[in-house]
This record gives C-alpha cells, sequence and structure tokens, in this order.
C-alpha cells in the first residue's frame, strides 16, 4: 500500500506553498498531486493557481517525490498544447510525473469557455471527447510526430522532440467508473483513479462503498481483459474525501489503518488523502495527518 496526498493550490508560493511540497517529500508520501481546474466549488471565490505551474515550481522544490494532476480533463485542455506542457514537466522533474486523466464534471470549468449562445457538453459528448483526448495525448508523448483528425480534436505534423524522460511516455492515471472509460483505463492507463460511488455519497454506508469499489474493480477487470491486459499490472487509486466516511480515516491513525486495510483488501493500491484546509470541505488536524503519514502506512507493513 502506497500512501499519497493531494495539495489544493490555494496558497502563494511565497507564503508557505513551496514548504507545504517540501513537507510532503519529508513526510514521506510516495507522491503529492494537485487538482488541474480553473477554480472549485466551495473554492471558487478564493485563490487557486495552475496545475502545470504549480507542479513545475513543486518539480524544483523536491528532489524524490512524484508529482502530477489529479485529475486533468478535456474541459479547459488541448492535446496538443497539454503534451507539451507535459513533457517540459516531466524534463523539469527528472522523469516524476505521473498524469491523472479523467472526463470532467459539469462545473465551473465546463462552461468557462464557452460563448453565451453555447451549451455544456451531454454526458455522450463528453465520453466522446475523452476517448479522444486519450488517444491523442497517448500519441503525441509517444510519437515524434503527430497528425490526427477526429471529430473533436486535431493535430497537423506536430512535433514533440525530445519526448518524455519517462519511456514510452510518462504514466496515465485514468479516472473511469462507466464502461468506455474503464476501456480507455484498460487500453491507455498504467493505473486507474476511482473516488468510489458518488450515487451514495451522501446516502451509503461504508460497508456500501466498498462493495461498490469492489464492483468497480471487478468491471476494470473485464475490461482488462476484454483487452488483453493483466488487471494487475495496473495500479489502483482511491482519493478519498468522496466515500460515505466522511472524515474518519483522517480522525486517527488507527482509523486510517482501518480504512486502507478494508480497501487495500479489495485491491487498492495507493491511497491519496487530502492535504489539510482549516474550514473546508477538508478540514483535518494536521497533527493527525502528519502521524498518518508516518505511521499509517507502517502499520499496514507498506
Amino acid at each position: 500500500m502506497r500512501l499519497s496526498t493531494v495539495i489544493l493550490p490555494v496558497r502563494r508560493w511565497s507564503e508557505g506553498g513551496r514548504e507545504q511540497w517540501q513537507r510532503a517529500e519529508e513526510l514521506g508520501f510516495h507522491a503529492a498531486y494537485t487538482y488541474d481546474h480553473l477554480s472549485w466549488r466551495s473554492f471558487r471565490d478564493g485563490p487557486w493557481f495552475g496545475a502545470v505551474p504549480t507542479l513545475t515550481a513543486a518539480a524544483a522544490a523536491t528532489s524524490r517525490l512524484r508529482l502530477g494532476t489529479l485529475v486533468t480533463s478535456p474541459n479547459f485542455r488541448h492535446p496538443v498544447t497539454l503534451a507539451k506542457e507535459l513533457i517540459s514537466l516531466d524534463d523539469v522533474s527528472d522523469g516524476r510525473i505521473n498524469l491523472g486523466i479523467g472526463a470532467g464534471g459539469s462545473g465551473f470549468d465546463a462552461t468557462a469557455l464557452l460563448r453565451g449562445d453555447e451549451e455544456a457538453w451531454a454526458p455522450r459528448e463528453r465520453a466522446d471527447r475523452f476517448g479522444e483526448f486519450v488517444e491523442l495525448l497517448d500519441r503525441l508523448l509517444t510519437r515524434d510526430v503527430v497528425t490526427y483528425e477526429g471529430a473533436h480534436y486535431s493535430a497537423r505534423e506536430v512535433r514533440n522532440i525530445p519526448g518524455c524522460v519517462q519511456r514510452p511516455r510518462l504514466p496515465f492515471a485514468v479516472a473511469a467508473t462507466g464502461p468506455r472509460g474503464l476501456r480507455l483505463a484498460a487500453r491507455y492507463g498504467q493505473a486507474w483513479v476511482t473516488t468510489g460511488d458518488p450515487k451514495i455519497f451522501e446516502t451509503g454506508t461504508p460497508d456500501d462503498s466498498l462493495a461498490a469499489i469492489g464492483g468497480q474493480i471487478q468491471r476494470l477487470g473485464k475490461a482488462c481483459a476484454d483487452a488483453g491486459r493483466d488487471v494487475n499490472k495496473l495500479d489502483k487509486i482511491l482519493l478519498t474525501g468522496f466515500t460515505p466516511d466522511g472524515g474518519r480515516p483522517l480522525s486517527s491513525v488507527d482509523a486510517f489503518v482501518d480504512f486502507a486495510g478494508r480497501h487495500a483488501a479489495l485491491g487498492i493500491d495507493e491511497i491519496v488523502l487530502h492535504w489539510p484546509i482549516a474550514d473546508s470541505v477538508f478540514a483535518a488536524d494536521p497533527a493527525v495527518f502528519e502521524k498518518i503519514a508516518t505511521e499509517g502506512v507502517a502499520q499496514l507493513g507498506g
């Protein structure tokens, strides 16, 4: 079991931002991720910085910690420009970047670039775009020259030299629960990401959540079998904070060990905790959080 964290980009680099990423490395986290949004829910009217510049600065401020997005989506990204940024980021970090990638939701990011007469993408279009997005991004990160013509994205003689430090490209962690997304994870992913089942977040129980995630892993296994891949070759990542457990995993080391152990038994390889932010949905005791980082995984044998 690996333990990672999400550091939301809400602090100025000169006012504790740098130290937060360095502290994540000191605490021994496997990876530190950040959201790739223009803004996010209850943080919309407060400070919020860009993911790629933040990760570039974090790469320069650390030396061992893996870094990445959790997750990037097509909502305001284009594969051509994103690929160039990712190759640069992978170079600056000396090959420590993971790309968490998902279809995106219907929040602020989904409408920020629309004209007044345009409507947000319907679920089918969102899934169609995501499929093209992942396919083209894979090509851009593995080939020196790419020409591609899709229904939603295109690239004309795009060059990405010298490519990623990590070969054949930096790892994709594909967030998916539906059939189409799981097929993408099986085909292109080095990891799969879940936040649980959003349908039971408010009304379900922890046992309901475990059953739902177990079902997702079974469906991922089928998608991998259909693609001729071994599901055990894909890392399985749980981003916490969106299951009916509430803040329980961060209430104590024992609570975390129990939570993590239950999910490890399902096949989850990596658990990601949000770095505490006071007076927010991610509020938690920083001292307990750090104690979990230094003691929790050790108790699990990780």
